[in-house]
């Protein structure tokens, strides 16, 4: 594994998250400052070889459907990079308020 094809595929994870309604990568980065050029997936990624884990921030309920298209896309986008066989852990790390809305 180089660290730049784990860093491009982390940041491909993230983007996915991103695209998806409902939920968003669990970023240490604030949006606020989206003009200083950083890692999108902000550690929201982690990438090895036996497990890929995807720390996200859920603003809908209810869950399972929000992780199951979550996992879908994160499978795609691993679809023949190194962590294709990789176990997928989705972890929900808060609730928004909006999603009690």
């Amino acid at each position: 594994m180089t660290a730049t094809a784990a860093r491009a595929t982390a940041g491909k994870i993230a983007e996915a998250v991103a695209r998806l309604e409902g939920l968003r990568p669990a970023t240490v980065i604030a949006p606020e400052i989206g003009w200083l050029p950083v890692d999108l997936s902000g550690g929201a990624v982690d990438l090895s070889p036996e497990l890929v884990e995807v720390r996200v921030i859920a603003t809908r309920l209810p869950l399972p459907p929000l992780l199951a298209q979550a996992e879908k896309s994160v499978r795609h986008v691993l679809a023949g990079t190194e962590w294709a066989r990789a176990r997928l852990r989705l972890v929900v790390t808060d609730l928004d308020g909006a999603a009690f809305a």
